[in-house]
């Protein structure tokens, strides 16, 4: 077979001042002494080629081209080769001379040429280019990480864009002030986020990482910007794109030990670069709705690794949130045998909700050193730490950094928006802004009023800030069979003390029931401080509070509250069934939380009730059922008749903590990222005999474990154990029973700690021993993006079981299948249930679960 040429392209898209004058004149010097080498890289058409990596010849020292195709390099004086690549056209080389005087010097890239080696043609031949991915797995793991240790500076740069905006978001309003505040015009278009960062990576082998974010900068902002670097390793068999929200299995890699089954592959040919061959693979999902990735990869030729690659994510990838991903990288080497990655781009489009958007994350690694020396326990459980002076940096240091030119619209976006910031700083405490925000905030609406977010008042007062807020509303408002209707309201004071780091907030309440006529009021008085230290080897940061409650108030026998009043009240007025049991009690309880520095958390507290037994005053309801009756106001499943008025004192406290535990460490705090161990919680709770009048005499103990578990494609698993018990139970109310949260209502309660079809107290318990489990398992369109309507719909499986056992007699399972991410909120399960070792009921539960709504679950 003739050899012949193919074309292949892929087209992108004071004393102050004195002290700043020494390091602005040795920047000056500096920068004076180097060369500036400038210019502007298109194909042969003259049509830009945006984010072009450009770099010196036999370095790592680089930039990569704007959007706009421009780019600039400082370099010292000297004679140089400089590199200009761009995925699908053939890299140019050009020589340059460097002195004090900014030199131009542009690149015209052509379409890569390839040629089809010769190959003899057969009956069902193999294409080639499954050899040579063949061979690229068989080295994958090689390259995977070929360093025992190194470090690199990232430069990342994020622009995001709108096109379009809708006039409402989730319900909210965007007027015309809010669009100005975006940053956007009239229809809707703009920058809405723009950010630098300059970020040092260190690695040592065992996967010991640490992030060093030195500076950050947000347009109109003092924010430190988007500062962590997208590794996107495509030598991982799977590959994490940004955050697992995007898909919490990951993604295939085209060179994964398993590609084959996942993938098809086509030879586009192949070009010579610096004497080596690349092969040019087309690479093809199998199948759709799986999470694959299309586009082309650069392999070079008998070493077998990744050259250069772009590749392409859709909804068709099962991703989320994105409707698409374009990635492209670069690779180089660092030494003979070493390559690394030298810049990566991102662009993303999303247009959801109304909202059509599009954006950029660029990543400029420079400045690798093979050889680093690092200081003992340099990396600790801090793996991304902030420099404190991370967003005070000077524009001469940014331009003196940036390896990328700003664009025009990015230059317009800083001076407007920055220039904005700086004027809203200095007058945000100024009386004319603090009165417009005033008016602002002081526009009442039925809306906010009844339950939205309530009133809101705040002084702005920068010395000594005061807040001042009203609950809504409709949010207090109830029914149920002992007090009727049921209206309430709250209001919070809370007042900062910003040098001492501290904050108090008094919150009383009142709740009225206009059948029994009871008037219930108690208040909140809570004090919390944090701690804030920093010493030579990083930050201590340490929160704590106290809270003193009292009054007299109304409760639910289960104090972990399994019932929402607002889905018993309508159950009550529809359905005549009263699942929520209450008692009303005079108490006093003292609350210490402490949060130490290893995020070990500790809750110990004394609690005084005076608990009074109260009785349905009410039959009402809408419908008129006269096969349904209300049942007693009391756990009858458990106990036979009302409890007797009794008083009790019961100290508790609670340990929880997550080995392993890792953090970011702010320049104002430290905030925890999570661990590869489970979190473990151990609480005990003592009845107190016979002081303040006290007729309870108990030891309540129990011990969990919990975690979520990522299988990637093979989807996620959460899980919690416990186990617990009495070691005394010599006087112990119902209300102090162990409760297993049971749940009777079509939607479902809290799924990791409750029992969907399990009644609320009949299995209750005081028992010496008793053991709970909850798992689940989110499929992630694992199995349904093999069913036609599903994998288009992108819902998910999700299933497991819950069970409790404390004897022969007392004991429970359930087990559950179901769908999620439907409408990316709403979660549908069918669950069946034994009840001490006979067969219980069938259910339905409605619930939040998927990608949005597993996020308003939990909040």
């Amino acid at each position: 077979m003739r050899g012949c040429n193919f074309q292949h392209t892929i087209p992108y898209y004071a004393s102050m001042k004195q002290s700043l004058l020494l390091p602005l004149l040795i920047l000056s010097f500096i920068s004076s002494r180097a060369g500036r080498i400038t210019g502007k890289a298109t194909n042969e058409k003259g049509e830009v080629l945006p984010y072009a990596s450009v770099f010196v010849k036999g370095s790592t020292k680089g930039t990569t081209t704007n959007n706009q195709g421009v780019y600039f390099l400082e370099l010292d004086p000297g004679n140089y080769t400089l590199v200009c690549q761009y995925v699908g056209y053939a890299r140019s080389e050009k020589a340059v001379t460097a002195a004090t005087a900014p030199v131009t010097l542009d690149f015209t890239l052509s379409i890569q040429q390839t040629t089809m080696n010769e190959v003899i043609v057969r009956a069902n031949a193999e294409d080639p280019a499954y050899e040579i991915i063949r061979n690229a797995i068989r080295k994958r793991k090689d390259y995977l990480a070929p360093l025992d240790s190194f470090t690199c500076e990232a430069y990342i740069k994020t622009l995001m864009k709108t096109r379009k905006l809708p006039k409402r978001v989730f319900g909210q309003k965007i007027d015309e002030d809010g669009k100005k505040d975006m940053g956007v015009d009239s229809a809707g278009k703009g920058v809405i986020f723009l950010s630098e960062s300059l970020t040092r990576i260190a690695y040592r082998k065992p996967g010991r990482i640490k992030l060093e974010v030195l500076s950050g900068r947000e347009s109109g902002s003092s924010g430190y910007g988007f500062n962590f670097p997208t590794f996107i390793n495509f030598y991982n068999n799977n590959v994490n794109v940004f955050t697992e929200k995007l898909n919490p299995r990951g993604f295939v890699s085209p060179i994964a030990d398993g590609a084959m089954n996942y993938y098809k592959y086509k030879y586009l040919g192949s070009y010579w670069e610096e004497g080596k061959e690349i092969n040019q693979i087309k690479v093809i999902p199998r199948r759709n709705y799986e999470p694959l990735f299309s586009g082309t990869i650069n392999i070079t030729e008998g070493d077998w690794r990744i050259h250069s690659l772009e590749l392409t994510l859709t909804k068709q990838s099962q991703l989320e949130l994105l409707d698409t991903m374009v990635i492209r990288q670069i690779h180089v080497p660092v030494t003979k045998d070493i390559w690394q990655t030298k810049d990566q781009v991102v662009y993303f489009t999303f247009n959801q909700f109304g909202i059509d958007a599009t954006g950029t994350f660029l990543n400029v690694y420079n400045k690798y050193e093979l050889t680093p020396q690092f200081k003992r326990n340099y990396f600790n459980n801090v793996i991304v730490r902030y420099d404190t002076s991370v967003n005070k940096k000077s524009m001469a240091y940014w331009d003196s950094i940036r390896p990328v030119a700003l664009e025009p619209e990015e230059i317009k976006d800083y001076r407007i928006k920055d220039s904005l910031y700086a004027y809203r700083k200095d007058s945000v405490w100024s009386q004319a802004y603090t009165d417009s925000v005033r008016r602002k905030e002081s526009k009442i609406t039925v809306g906010n009023i009844l339950w939205t977010r309530g009133l809101r008042y705040y002084n702005y007062n920068q010395q000594r800030p005061v807040e001042l807020s009203w609950m809504p509303l409709l949010r207090q408002v109830q029914y149920n069979t002992v007090e009727g209707l049921v209206i309430g309201g709250g209001v919070t004071y809370k007042r900062w003390w910003p040098k001492a780091g501290s904050v108090l907030s008094f919150t009383p309440q009142v709740r009225y029931g206009f059948s029994n006529t009871h008037l219930n009021a108690w208040g909140t008085l809570q004090y919390a401080k944090k701690k804030f230290e920093r010493d030579g080897t990083g930050i201590t940061a340490e929160n704590s509070s106290w809270t003193l409650s009292g009054g007299k108030r109304v409760s639910q026998f289960n104090q972990a509250n399994p019932i929402w009043p607002l889905f018993n009240s309508i159950y009550t007025l529809v359905d005549r069934r009263n699942y929520m049991k209450i008692y009303e009690n005079y108490f006093g309880e003292l609350t210490y939380n402490k949060r130490f520095d290893n995020d070990l958390r500790l809750t110990a507290g004394v609690l005084y009730e005076d608990r009074l037994p109260i009785e349905n005053t009410t039959d009402f309801s809408i419908f008129k059922d006269k096969d349904k009756i209300f049942t007693p106001n009391y756990p009858y499943e458990k106990i036979a008749g009302q409890f007797i008025r009794h008083r009790a004192v019961v100290a508790n406290i609670q340990l929880q903590y997550r080995p392993g535990q890792q953090f970011i460490e702010f320049p104002n705090g430290k905030f925890a990222i999570g661990s590869k161990y489970p979190l473990l919680t151990l609480s005990y709770h003592k009845g107190i005999d016979k002081v303040m009048g006290s007729d309870v005499d108990f030891d309540k103990w129990k011990f969990s474990v919990s975690d979520d578990v990522n299988f990637k494609l093979r989807g996620l698993l959460k899980y919690r154990v416990s186990v617990g018990g009495f070691f005394n139970d010599r006087k112990v109310p119902i209300q102090d029973y162990q409760h297993f949260n049971g749940n009777q209502l079509i939607f479902a309660s809290d799924y990791l700690n409750s029992f969907q079809l399990a009644p609320y107290y009949q299995n209750s318990t005081t028992a010496s021993f008793y053991t709970t489990a909850h798992l689940e398992h989110h499929f992630n369109g694992l199995l349904t993006n093999k069913i036609p309507l599903f994998k288009k719909l992108n819902w998910h499986l999700v299933g497991g079981g819950n069970a409790f056992y404390v004897d022969r007699d007392n004991n429970y399972v359930e087990v559950f299948a179901g769908l999620e991410n439907i409408f990316k909120v709403l979660r549908v399960d069918i669950v069946g249930s034994y009840l001490n070792g006979n067969k219980g009921q069938v259910g339905l539960r409605l619930g939040l679960g998927g990608l949005l709504g597993s996020s308003l679950r939990f909040k």
